[in-house]
């Protein structure tokens, strides 16, 4: 599938970053410019999110391909990855099938386990409810975005959540629509909470230099993964962020910067 995407910067290493579920390259312009200066930036939508293609499928072997497909058609050979959420998942299925694509993997608040209902947090649960509040908007009955509003505050108490997902909503010629394929995802929530298998890599590890960043107030990677991670990515790096959340990059954005540059500037190999 081609995405659509966005592009920063012309330097000799490249970098690719991946949205989470309902984002989409938008929400990554601040930091993917300031990459710019040293980086050749890719910010690709993904499939069913902002201005790319909509599919039936939405599977992490689906968009793994797409995005070997975006690396052809940008003629990158190798980048680094950085991925947020599902496409922190993605970034790590991508890296398992093709490391040798991989210079260095960077995953923000994502745990490689598959998310089920795990010390008392259920993603799966939160995420299916969510779906199910934004699929019974009208939008038919929306003549603008307050209006928008207003029926996602009945809905949503979470402002930030709240704000987050009207990015989702677009004008059309004939009134507003979803930008986000939202039938597609609810129908594919099961495959985007998929995880790793810890027995398969028991003889084979991911050995790419990876850096996990956690938010501080999140419920995403638990303590009790760290073992995990460190399992399957042999060189693997975990950092908490303190006071942040799951959207750590926009509630500590200065100090997950100077990681990141930490970690991709770093001389090992």
């Amino acid at each position: 599938m081609k995405l659509y995407y966005r592009e920063f910067g012309t330097g000799s290493e490249h970098l690719i970053i991946l949205h989470g579920l309902y984002g989409s390259s938008d929400n990554w312009m601040s930091l993917g410019k300031q990459f710019g200066d040293k980086y050749h930036v890719i910010i690709p939508d993904l499939r069913n999110h902002g201005q790319s293609p909509h599919s039936n499928t939405h599977s992490f072997p689906s968009m793994t391909e797409d995005i070997l497909e975006l690396m052809q058609e940008t003629q990158i050979e190798r980048a680094n990855f950085l991925g947020h959420s599902m496409g922190g998942k993605l970034a790590m299925f991508f890296t398992s099938e093709y490391p040798e694509k991989v210079n260095r993997l960077i995953v923000a608040d994502i745990s490689p386990r598959e998310y089920k209902a795990t010390d008392g947090f259920s993603n799966t649960d939160f995420h299916a409810n969510l779906m199910d509040k934004l699929a019974s908007i009208n939008l038919n009955s929306i003549n603008d975005y307050a209006d928008a509003d207003i029926a996602m505050s009945r809905l949503i108490d979470d402002d930030r959540l709240r704000k987050f997902m009207l990015k989702n909503v677009r004008k059309t010629e004939t009134g507003f629509e979803w930008k986000i394929n939202l039938p597609v995802l609810r129908q594919n929530l099961e495959n985007i909470m998929e995880g790793f298998h810890p027995e398969d890599f028991n003889d084979m590890k991911i050995h790419t230099p990876s850096l996990f960043l956690r938010g501080e107030n999140s419920p995403y990677i638990p303590l009790v993964d760290f073992e995990l991670i460190r399992h399957i990515f042999s060189d693997s790096e975990i950092i908490t962020i303190p006071n942040s959340g799951h959207w750590l990059h926009a509630e500590q954005p200065k100090l997950v910067a100077k990681n990141l540059f930490y970690f991709l500037n770093s001389n090992e190999v």
